[in-house]
């Protein structure tokens, strides 16, 4: 008798999809405006989670200049393509026709930008490129994940902005940080060697452009997210009063350096230094963790399929929270720390810095599961 093999799940639906296809067949990427294989272009619609395969549309009055191609041509999107394409923003992002009627020529990525770099200096085209593709792939999951993403008002108010200054050639340097709702990131951190060097002067294991991005908007959402309303109480239960001297927090965490016991309690060294520091890295490892899932996932790959077992977290971990979705977080975690146990060995086997040099302990994966419940609740 053929013993009965039990068929493999199916892999959740990824929120934020990294797989595209063109309409020749060939595979194309995220980042990509142009098929390497037909040469037709490719934009993205964030709202859709899709690049799309473009063409030109016939003019009509009021009417973008682009449809999506492969589609019956009732039925085919308009769209405008980016003022920033043609930049060294190179952004690759498309506008639909409600944003062309109402006279925008930025994508919903670029229009938070509120400060480019400066193009007169030496590098600065480069650097504003690499942090433009960082932050394009942060907003898409942000938005596909349902949080507010809304561009800050030119007068001020809620909203949020991005500041990309180059450092000063002499005098005091460019500070990177969030306040109300603008972060402000020193372009030189485009610079790979630069940043590197930063790395190891901080001992900041993983100290990426897309990292800094995810860190600041952590502290953009505490203040969108968590300050004015009812998750305030069990974010301070679990991550300390935030009310604690900030500055002096620094000054401490800088001068003697983060507790021994660190690993035990938080997602990083750094996060021990104040609890808002603790609330924008765990929030940025859950952003980390769930873009890295969303693209392995989109090209047929997840923890639960490779051949490495870890003890997994139990629901016992996150008792009493009255979360349904309980269940759905443990398998989100249990198939992250699956995927980067391969991923590190597949990393030492290049001889590289692992992918993922971090340990999750019970209190880091408690306070990723709130900062889980307070997105999914965002988004709701």
């Amino acid at each position: 008798m053929t013993p009965t093999v039990a068929a493999t799940p199916p892999l959740p639906t990824p929120i934020t999809p990294r797989a595209f296809s063109c309409v020749c067949g060939r595979p194309v990427f995220f980042r990509n405006s142009r098929c390497l294989a037909c040469q037709r272009p490719l934009g993205y619609d964030v709202a859709r989670g899709a690049l799309l395969a473009l063409e030109q549309a016939p003019s009509r009055a009021g009417l973008p200049a682009w449809r999506e191609a492969g589609v019956p041509v009732r039925r085919a999107a308009r769209y405008a393509r980016c003022a920033n394409l043609d930049t060294a923003a190179a952004c690759n992002w498309l506008l639909d026709a409600n944003d062309v009627a109402a006279g925008l020529t930025l994508c919903r990525c670029c229009r938070l930008t509120r400060t480019a770099p400066d193009l007169s200096q030496p590098q600065a085209d480069v650097w504003w490129s690499r942090i433009e593709l960082a932050k394009r792939r942060l907003v898409s999951s942000l938005i596909r994940l349902g949080l507010p993403v809304d561009p800050k008002p030119a007068g001020g108010g809620p909203g949020l902005a991005f500041d990309l200054l180059m450092p000063p050639a002499e005098g005091p340097g460019v500070i990177t940080g969030h306040a109300d709702g603008v972060i402000t990131l020193d372009a030189s951190e485009a610079d790979d060697a630069r940043r590197e060097a930063r790395r190891h002067e901080l001992g900041e294991p993983y100290r990426t452009l897309l990292g800094h991005l995810r860190h600041e908007t952590g502290h953009h959402y505490w203040q969108v997210l968590v300050e004015p309303g009812p998750w305030l109480a069990p974010v301070r239960a679990l991550f300390g009063d935030d009310r604690e001297d900030y500055g002096a927090a620094l000054q401490r965490h800088y001068a003697g350096g983060p507790p021994a016991d660190w690993g035990q309690h938080f997602v990083s060294a750094y996060a021990s230094a104040h609890p808002w520091e603790d609330w924008a890295e765990t929030w940025a490892h859950y952003l980390h963790l769930v873009d890295t899932l969303d693209t392995a996932r989109s090209f047929g790959l997840d923890g639960e399929r490779v051949e490495l077992s870890y003890e997994r977290f139990s629901p016992d971990l996150l008792a009493d929270t009255g979360d349904a979705d309980a269940p759905a977080f443990l398998r989100l975690v249990d198939s992250w720390m699956e995927l980067t146990g391969v991923l590190n060995e597949l990393s030492r086997s290049m001889g590289v810095a692992d992918f993922y040099p971090f340990v999750l302990s019970a209190p880091a994966v408690r306070k990723l599961h709130l900062v889980h419940r307070i997105i999914r609740a965002a988004a709701r």
